[in-house]
């Protein structure tokens, strides 16, 4: 499996990260490259892939907040005009009233691409030939954190959350987990783990490697101790991601 880092800022721009979208591809696999997330800049993102933003063909969302879903009629434009037929989106409980609702400001978009809706809960599901199961964040909006399994390899996605012992344990035997972590230490935030919080929910898991994601403009600077506060209490491989960046996973 490979997950390429689309975008790893948050709502507010720094210029130097595009809002949330992981692209996951298994190469040599079953699975079809499946987009995570669809924040602003993520088509950019995409278009500087191998496959461009035709490739996949299917979009799964975490949650509806505007930074994880505002290039969705952009890619669904991109799409049409590149020739390309039928779009899957996929998401937890309202995804099929989001969608609706986007394409009813922009009417002349409806029929372009033959559009399919499917809505998650909590469990399991096969999502673009993806063995994923699905755990409820804790957030200001719902949501859901998600588990990619192929032959290989095992993958987890956080989505914006606090730190939970639902989502640790989710990510249990994962190579890679992506977690949010927004803020540095010394920020009193609700629905984003700090560092510090994060690291003391995921001590004792196992875990092959930790990227932090979804940074806001208040980390810069700040990279280098907020990956120590974590690995104070997780003992594992901490990272920060970074726009563009490809992880190949296999095995923990």
């Amino acid at each position: 499996m490979r997950v390429t880092f689309l975008g790893t800022g948050a709502a507010m721009p720094s210029g130097d990260r595009f809002q949330t979208g992981l692209l996951l591809e298994d190469s040599g696999g079953t699975a079809s490259p499946l987009l995570v997330d669809c924040g602003s800049g993520v088509l950019h993102g995409l278009a500087r892939t191998d496959g461009g933003y035709e490739a996949p063909g299917t979009v799964l969302l975490t949650h509806h907040h505007l930074d994880h879903v505002a290039d969705l009629l952009p890619l669904l434009k991109a799409r049409w005009l590149a020739g390309e037929t039928d779009l899957e989106l996929v998401g937890p409980a309202g995804t099929a009233a989001l969608i609706e609702d986007l394409l009813s400001v922009h009417e002349y978009l409806q029929g372009r691409v033959a559009i399919t809706v499917r809505e998650l809960s909590a469990g399991s599901a096969t999502v673009a030939g993806y063995d994923v199961t699905a755990v409820e964040t804790d957030h200001s909006m719902d949501g859901l954190a998600y588990r990619f399994e192929t032959d290989d390899a095992i993958f987890t996605f956080s989505g914006d959350t606090e730190p939970i012992d639902e989502i640790a344990a989710l990510a249990e035997g994962s190579a890679v987990l992506a977690h949010d972590c927004s803020f540095p230490d010394g920020v009193d935030v609700d629905n984003h783990p700090t560092p510090s919080r994060l690291g003391e929910t995921l001590s004792g898991y196992d875990i092959g490697r930790v990227y932090l994601t979804h940074l806001y403009p208040h980390t810069d600077g700040h990279h280098e101790e907020m990956v120590a506060a974590v690995e104070d209490c997780f003992d594992g491989d901490v990272r920060i991601a970074n726009d563009g960046l490809t992880v190949s996973i296999s095995g923990v």
